[in-house]
This record gives C-alpha cells, sequence and structure tokens, in this order.
C-alpha cells in the first residue's frame, strides 16, 4: 500500500500501534497481544521492539553491526503519556537495552545512563550479561568492512537485504542504520512510545545517535501525539525531530501534514545535493486515533496495526 494518509474522524483507531519499516510488522503482532487485551499502551510499545531486540537475524540489537572497533552497542528510550522516560546508551552485552531503559524511567531520578553505568545498573536489575561474540551475520559484514574500510551512507539498507530479518554483508562497504521505533494508543486513550538500535554499522566508538533521545528519535505528549524517527540520527537530532513533529500536531496539523512538515526542515538544512545521500523517516499518532508518516525519500515504510486482522504495511510519501 503506498501514499496513504489518515485523517477522517469515522476512521479513528483506538487501540492503535505503528512501527517503522517492514519488522514491524512482526513487532506489532506483540504489541497487539497486550493492546487488544486492554493493556498499557507503554507495555505494548516495550514487548513489540523486543521482539526485534531478540532477533538474531536484525540488525536492532545484539545480532546488529558492531562499530569500527568491533563490538557491538546498543541505544533504547521509552516514553509514557504523562512524560515519564527513560533512555540508555552505549549499552554493551545487554539483549533488552528497551527494557533496561524503562527501569531507568521507573527506578532512577535520571532519564538517560551510558556505557559501563547503564550495563552495571542492568546487572544489578537482574539483566544477565550476554556473550560479546558478534552473531555470524554481523561477523561477516564486519570482515567485509575492514577490507574496504568505507563509511559511506547508504540508504533504505533495512529493505535491501542488509535490514532487520537478512543484515548479510555489505557488499559496497556501506554501513545501515537499522532502527525500530514504535507507537501505542491504548484503549483508554494513553498512547505511549519506544525505540531501539544498533546504531550506525561501523560506526566510531562512542557514537549516539538520535534513537535514545527524548525530542529527536522520540517524544509523547499524551494530550497531543507521539512520534517516532528513523534513519541518519545526526540530521534527526539537528531538528529535534519527534519533538517537531508533536508540536505541528499541538497546531492542529494531521501526524502525516506534520511529519511532512518536519521533513522540509530537514530538507532545507541539508540541501538538496546532500539530502540525497541519507534517509530518514517518520511516523506519528494523535492523541484522536489518526495517524501518518513521511519520509526524505522513497523507500520508507512502516506496520500499522488496529484489529486482528490489519497488520498492514505502508510506503510513506517522501520529499525526493
Amino acid at each position: 500500500m503506498s501514499g496513504f494518509g489518515f485523517r477522517g474522524m469515522a476512521d479513528q483507531r483506538k487501540p492503535l500501534v505503528l512501527s517503522t519499516w517492514a519488522a514491524g510488522l512482526e513487532a506489532n503482532k506483540a504489541a497487539w497481544k497486550i493492546l487488544s487485551a486492554g493493556g498499557l499502551a507503554l507495555d505494548a510499545v516495550e514487548a513489540g521492539v523486543r521482539v526485534t531486540e531478540a532477533s538474531q537475524n536484525c540488525c536492532v540489537g545484539l545480532g546488529g553491526n558492531p562499530d569500527r572497533d568491533g563490538f557491538v552497542t546498543l541505544d533504547a528510550c521509552i516514553m509514557d503519556h504523562t512524560g515519564n522516560c527513560g533512555s540508555v546508551v552505549f549499552l554493551e552485552r545487554i539483549k533488552h537495552p528497551v527494557s533496561v531503559a524503562r527501569r531507568v524511567m521507573e527506578k532512577t531520578p535520571h532519564v538517560m545512563l551510558a556505557g559501563e553505568g547503564a550495563q552495571k545498573f542492568a546487572i544489578n536489575e537482574g539483566f544477565p550479561l550476554e556473550t560479546s561474540k558478534l552473531s555470524p551475520e554481523a561477523e561477516k559484514a564486519y570482515e567485509n568492512w575492514l577490507k574496504q574500510n568505507n563509511y559511506q551512507p547508504g540508504i533504505n539498507r533495512e529493505n535491501q537485504g542488509h535490514g532487520p530479518f537478512a543484515p548479510g554483508i555489505l557488499e559496497n562497504g556501506d554501513w545501515n542504520h537499522d532502527t525500530i521505533g514504535m507507537i501505542a494508543l491504548d484503549e483508554q486513550g494513553r498512547l505511549s512510545g519506544s525505540c531501539t538500535t544498533s546504531g550506525m554499522g561501523f560506526k566510531m566508538r562512542g557514537r549516539i545517535g538520535d534513537s535514545p533521545i527524548i525530542g529527536a528519535g522520540l517524544y509523547v505528549d499524551g494530550e497531543v501525539g507521539a512520534a517516532v524517527a528513523t534513519g541518519q540520527g545526526e540530521d534527526i537530532i539537528r531538528i529535534c525531530g519527534a519533538h517537531t513533529i508533536v508540536e505541528y500536531m499541538r497546531n492542529n496539523l494531521s501526524p502525516e501534514e506534520a511529519c511532512k512538515k518536519t521533513m522540509e526542515r530537514l530538507l532545507k538544512i541539508k540541501g538538496l545535493e546532500k539530502a540525497k545521500q541519507i534517509q530518514a523517516g517518520f511516523i506519528a499518532i494523535n492523541h484522536k486515533g489518526e495517524y501518518g508518516g513521511f519520509a526524505l525519500q522513497k523507500g520508507f515504510n512502516f506496520a500499522v496495526c488496529y484489529a486482528d486482522n490489519k497488520n498492514i504495511l505502508i510506503d510513506a510519501k517522501s520529499m525526493i
């Protein structure tokens, strides 16, 4: 399904869950089990992306591509309808960073924990320390990257055999930036969102993108709506992407219109020629149950589930 917008009052959905890329179809199923039983949106967005984190054939989670030094580092965040939020960055050897992020939200006075401190917190909370060994797919990709040492962006890698279900070897040495973001509205009208990633494959050690940053990769306002981003994190940070989308919805733009308007900002900052070298995608839900998405370039899609037999993949409209 392509170029789909969603606005009509008669077609509002509740409950409802959206997630980025084709991996979202499986993630949505886990989220829908909770939403369809009257559960919390917060529980749904955690359970949904845990499916993707757990897949060893996936560039999200410990099966993902490593940094330049050969280590997998994970970032994640979660946020509810009241402004509660938690985040972890540069986390190693923990299988479910989104769940650690939720513990940060619920059990600490902080919003974000990083690196060794985040790992120590996770272990103290009962999360097992996993092996540091790369998955077979990631090891092959890393060996191939070392031969070429080419750190050039490639777009839509998630949908070209290098993404959520088959990372494979990056034949041209391109990095990929696989992320899953999820936003949901439950039966009681509560909004929540989550975002989790292994970041750019073969990134500089210590690099953090937009995914774990509240206001950039994810933002939720229970009175307005929720938005999540995927793609070139540095540029999404520059425009505070998710927060900007929510603010546009606050000013009565539909979710799709808000995503498009925010993408226009990104395009203006980058300029057309530089923008052609990257990809970014946004999805959003407002508090009424309307949803939409928009991309910088063609190739971004998102999964939408609003009934037991209505879990569909939508090709987003794009700027260029």
